[in-house]
């Protein structure tokens, strides 16, 4: 249906957006939040980071959210909102966990309703639409920034109410630095750590914990460690090792909450310590590694490893694997499975056949099998390294034993 072409009249009440309009504006909005984003991040290069750190997904969800609530609202002004005020809430919420006030926030927001007026003044010349429409769109606009920046003040409030005391916000903003990979030269770490009294460690333990974290946990820690225990996953960074005593006073502070310690590392890869740590506990939820109160990083390096990229696990697999292509999928499975106990223990074929529970004759049957199949490569280091590696990631998921080897597409951690 064509929209109305009027004449401007600045005496004419601004009234409602036309229903149509939302049919032109629908098709812009790709291009519209590429634009935003190029112009916030350039007149505000704090949100560069964020865009590429572990919020950044949420943060494109909501300025995506953000503008289509917008459209959905003029073809439907009962549309829901309540997806949209929450992701917004997030917002306020992540300044606030960022030790920053809302200000930049506020003028990211108005910026990117700049750059959407812009734009639909350069459709207004397109369809030839009035001035009055126009007018009525920016009114419309400008009223949607203030209900954005009012639902992110809502989520700012909450963190503050929580927070409590001005040092809390100083102390995450400075966990966030340096979780961020931020120089340790750099002036604001400097800053925070001399207001905060906190010397700056030359090594570093981080902590994941489960969430939700209980709120009784921060009056227990130590005064020197930083923790943000409000965030999605929530995590503590001890200065330095894990003696005895740190781990007493950690297990008493945290009451039973259940918690990966991750590696001691320098000061500079504290971000590593946590990816770790935070990986194990996903490994348990995957029934990978066995659960316990406190899970040590340093116990599971190898399973660590080994599962840090199930992808190229299978494709290693796959490749080391494909002498058994044509073998049945039994029989394939149970000469997989020996290989697997053959390159593990490097034993005799009675001890291969201790291991799976199979007489010795049987063992050296299937090794004939598999030279048959391998040759030389059973005796080439490298080849039987990647073998062995693969063949223990797999065994690792449970593939080996389950005869489903390599691992299937989708199978592992995204």
């Amino acid at each position: 249906m064509p929209l109305p072409v009027q004449p401007p009249n600045i005496n004419e009440p601004l009234g409602p957006l036309p229903r149509e309009f939302a049919a032109i504006m629908r098709p812009e909005l790709p291009g519209l939040i590429k634009e935003i984003r190029v112009e916030v991040t350039r007149a505000y290069p704090e949100y560069a980071q964020l865009l590429n750190g572990p919020n950044a997904a949420a943060i494109r969800q909501g300025v995506e959210k953000s503008l289509s609530v917008f459209v959905d609202r003029v073809a439907d002004p009962k549309a829901s909102t309540a997806a949209r005020d929450e992701l917004l809430r997030k917002f306020g919420r992540v300044e606030a966990y960022e030790g920053r006030d809302l200000e930049t926030l506020q003028s990211a927001y108005r910026l990117g309703a700049r750059v959407a007026l812009r734009r639909a003044k350069t459709i207004g010349r397109r369809f030839d639409l009035s001035p009055t429409l126009l007018l009525t769109f920016a009114d419309a606009l400008f009223a949607y920034v203030d209900e954005l920046e009012s639902l992110s003040r809502e989520g700012y409030a909450e963190v503050q109410a929580r927070a409590g005391a001005a040092g809390e916000a100083m102390r995450r903003r400075l966990l966030h630095l340096l979780l961020a990979g931020t120089p340790l030269t750099h002036t604001t770490i400097h800053e925070l750590c001399e207001q905060l009294g906190w010397p700056l460690p030359d090594q570093v333990t981080l902590i994941a914990l489960r969430a939700p974290a209980p709120d009784h946990i921060q009056a227990g820690l130590p005064s020197d460690v930083l923790a943000d225990l409000g965030a999605p996953q929530p995590h503590l960074l001890i200065p330095g090792p894990m003696t005895a005593e740190r781990t007493a006073l950690l297990e008493d502070a945290v009451a039973g909450t259940p918690l990966a310690v991750g590696l001691t590392v320098p000061t500079a890869r504290a971000a590593d310590s946590l990816r770790w740590a935070r990986r194990l506990l996903q490994l348990v939820d995957d029934d990978i590694v066995a659960d316990a109160p406190v899970l040590d990083t340093a116990d599971h390096l190898v399973t660590l490893w080994l599962l840090s990229d199930p992808a190229l696990v299978s494709e290693i697999a796959t490749r080391a694997l494909a002498p058994l292509n044509k073998s049945s999928g039994a029989r394939r499975a149970r000469l997989v499975e020996t290989l697997h106990a053959w390159l593990t223990t490097r034993g005799t074929a009675d001890q291969v056949g201790e291991a799976l529970g199979v007489h010795a004759q049987t063992v050296r049957y299937r090794l004939r099998n598999l030279e048959s199949h391998f040759g030389d490569s059973l005796e080439n280091p490298e080849r039987r390294f990647a073998m062995e590696a693969a063949l223990r990631a797999l065994h690792l998921h449970g593939e080996v034993t389950a005869g489903r080897a390599p691992v299937p597409a989708g199978t592992g951690d995204a």
